[in-house]
């Protein structure tokens, strides 16, 4: 997946306002489980919020390393909740148009 434009990103958010948070990053931290859990949720969905309970000083730390095991792209961040996108393999199942 090539890097995503400003414009591009400003849609994805728009896209997520909605949404509720499906990950929580919680007193364990990055962990296997958690990176497992984004790595599921951005399989079924595509573009989802991560929100963080602990850790806050760090989220933009976490985030990249976040990004970096699941291959995706953060889209924003909007106080303690990151926003990753990643696009499905198949095109036939994707459901988010970039």
């Amino acid at each position: 997946m090539e890097k995503l434009k400003g414009s591009a990103k400003k849609y994805l958010r728009s896209l997520a306002h909605h949404l509720k948070p499906v990950v929580m990053v919680g007193r364990n931290g990055v962990s296997g489980q958690l990176i497992a859990s984004v790595d599921a949720a951005l399989k079924d969905h595509e573009l989802i919020k991560v929100k963080f309970l602990e850790f806050k000083a760090e989220k933009k730390e976490i985030a990249a390393e976040i990004t970096a095991a699941t291959k995706s792209e953060v889209v924003g961040i909007i106080g303690n909740i990151v926003i990753f996108y990643r696009q499905h393999p198949q095109p036939e199942l994707r459901k988010i148009k970039v």
